[in-house]
């Protein structure tokens, strides 16, 4: 297997824009790109950074979509006026805006093709920090996502020869809409932590989602309370994640790495840190060379505190797939910091972690404790942890109770 790294960036990808006013602002994707950049990453040996100029066409967008969506999109990119609210285009998360297909393609064709690198052999991990687009449905555009990158991509891996493939989701918004693709098929394992359904959109999620006719098993959902935190979470991934992604032995891991879970984001209520992030990414990587001979697409996601949080977390990502992975600890470089001041006007972080009370950043993975440890029936994550290792463990011959 080469030791080589696939990352997706060019400027283009930043056409994928809502509007001024939106969340989901592309200047996060800019401010990632820089700071990777400024950091030495993109240069390191064995990186490939390779832009997309591709519209992925209607057949490949057919893989996920149906035909009567895709043209509806069309539609209402040449013509933004023409706003479809059957089709969930032209609303408050997904408002029309001109180019909207193109952009969107762009960014799916981006994914399938780290998926088609992969498969060949021809890098050992890919990242694309412009896609994890995981709620938009066949028929319907939801939550900032107009296609699904992330079901066309595993989609790809399983028509190429791919027998199982897994996806992690880490976004603090439940994968919706890459467990609805593949909930009825047993060669893809979905698990998905995010805050809970009942708290957060989209409202789904939940531990009794276990898998379609002939399918049980394959999708796992580990529902969080608002304010869970880094020990908890990371106790939550690797409690439920990490046992399954095993059990499942897939040819390729593919994960979705959201950062709206970060204590600063505007839009949830979870309370991580960038620190804990980055230790499940890296854990995520090891777990592929562990299971798969080291094939791992990575993807962005969400993430609304588009300077703090989202430029660290995925530039974290992207070294930790380079090889090269940036201490907690490392100043963020100077030249990003100016970028940010002059072009926003706002101050940027000053170390690639988070600080703790000293005002240092400590380079140590965050704590925290593992299932075999016991659990505690009085903890609100502790019992959603065995909520769904019991809906969900039985059916792959693991032990809900015990590691």
């Amino acid at each position: 297997m080469t030791s080589s790294t696939r990352v997706v960036w060019d400027p283009v990808l930043t056409a994928y824009d809502w509007g001024p006013d939106h969340p989901m602002s592309p200047v996060r994707l800019e401010l990632t790109a820089r700071l990777l950049d400024d950091l030495g990453v993109l240069d390191r040996p064995g990186v490939q950074v390779r832009g997309t100029a591709a519209v992925a066409d209607d057949a490949l967008l057919g893989t996920v979509h149906l035909p009567e969506y895709v043209a509806a999109v069309r539609r209402v990119s040449q013509d933004p006026r023409r706003v479809d609210l059957e089709h969930g285009l032209g609303t408050e998360d997904d408002p029309a805006f001109a180019g909207m297909h193109e952009a969107s393609a762009r960014i799916l064709a981006a994914s399938v093709e780290c998926a088609d690198d992969l498969w060949r052999g021809d890098v050992a991990h890919a990242v694309n920090f412009a896609g994890g687009l995981h709620h938009a449905m066949p028929g319907r555009a939801s939550g900032f996502c107009v296609y699904n990158d992330v079901a066309a991509a595993i989609r790809r891996l399983l028509a190429s020869g791919a027998r199982r493939v897994a996806y992690v989701d880490l976004d603090v918004h439940h994968g919706d809409g890459v467990q609805a693709a593949f909930y009825d098929d047993p060669r893809v394992l979905t698990v998905s932590l995010h805050q809970s359904g009942r708290t957060l959109f989209p409202g789904t999620g939940f531990p009794e989602e276990t898998g379609g006719p002939g399918a049980e098993g394959t999708a796992a959902n580990l529902a969080l309370p608002p304010g869970t935190r880094d020990a908890a979470w990371l106790r939550g991934l690797h409690a439920v994640a990490h046992p399954l992604v095993r059990a499942f032995e897939p040819d390729v891991l593919v994960t979705q790495h959201g950062c709206d879970t970060h204590l600063l984001d505007p839009l949830a209520d979870l309370s991580l840190s960038v620190d804990a992030q980055r230790a499940a990414a890296d854990s995520l990587h090891e777990l592929s060379h562990e299971v798969c001979d080291g094939r791992w697409l990575a993807t962005g996601g969400g993430g609304y505190a588009v300077v703090d949080v989202v430029p660290r977390t995925w530039s974290h990502v992207v070294a930790i797939a380079a090889h090269a992975p940036v201490r907690p600890s490392t100043p963020t470089p100077q030249a990003w910091r100016e970028h940010v001041r002059r072009t926003l006007r706002r101050e940027a972080p000053l170390l690639m972690g988070d600080a703790g009370p000293d005002g240092e950043a400590d380079d140590r993975s965050p704590w925290y404790r593992p299932w075999g440890s016991g659990h505690d029936p009085e903890d609100p994550v502790d019992r959603a942890v065995l909520a769904t290792r019991t809906a969900v463990f039985p059916s792959q011959g693991l032990d809900p109770w015990f590691d």
